[in-house]
């Protein structure tokens, strides 16, 4: 069986977070909680999924508003992974004092990230990609099983992230891109941070900024 993947546009940044779960076990994660998740915890309730950890692809403020609200859903609370060159992000609150906003304080990452790990859900695998340039720990959660790979901030349709802030560097973000999502299979669906989903095969042909 296919692994469940559900998105839900949250927050006033309209962030999309993504829910990844195992048909079987019902195993499931919750990927860049934003602002508003008890939206997606009561989705994720109904259809009896079961929640085990928190992963962040980086430590932007609004991917991480939601944090504290799903990790306190279950007892004990779940334990959150993020690629260690974001945590002093990440301790700061992701930068959301820069833009006038606020959110819980967000517990501690207990599972730290590393380019090629190898993550499970239940029984479906994910491979973690490193891949910097809009965070210094921004990282893919690749799962071939469903042919996807959730990319943050990496690559939008027809776009790619901003490099304008801390920790922003845009050579860094193109050889990330060039490497860690231009090399995935061409029909692999792209689930981004913002905007509607897209493919590798057509950012490879028409992304103007690649």
């Amino acid at each position: 069986m296919k692994p469940i993947l559900l998105s839900y546009v949250l927050g006033p940044l309209e962030n999309n977070t993504y829910v990844l779960a195992d048909p079987v076990s019902r195993a499931a994660v919750v990927i860049d909680p934003s602002y508003e998740s008890h939206i997606l915890l009561e989705n994720i309730h109904a259809q009896g999924l079961r929640l085990e950890q928190v992963w962040l692809t980086h430590a932007h403020f609004d991917h991480i508003a939601g944090v504290s609200e799903v990790c306190s859903s279950a007892e004990p609370a779940l334990p959150v992974a993020l690629h260690p060159a974001d945590l002093d992000l990440y301790q700061r609150g992701g930068g959301a004092a820069e833009f006038g906003m606020t959110f819980e304080p967000a517990p501690a990452p207990q599972v730290l990230l590393a380019d090629g790990q190898e993550l499970w859900v239940g029984g479906v695998a994910v491979k973690v990609l490193h891949a910097p340039g809009h965070t210094p720990g921004h990282v893919i959660f690749y799962c071939g099983a469903a042919g996807a790979a959730l990319v943050g901030d990496v690559i939008f349709l027809g776009s790619v992230g901003r490099t304008d802030l801390s920790g922003g560097s845009h050579s860094q973000l193109m050889a990330s891109i060039r490497k860690q999502v231009l090399t995935l299979p061409p029909e692999t669906v792209l689930y981004c941070g913002h905007g509607p989903e897209t493919n590798v095969a057509d950012e490879a042909a028409t992304n103007p900024y690649l």
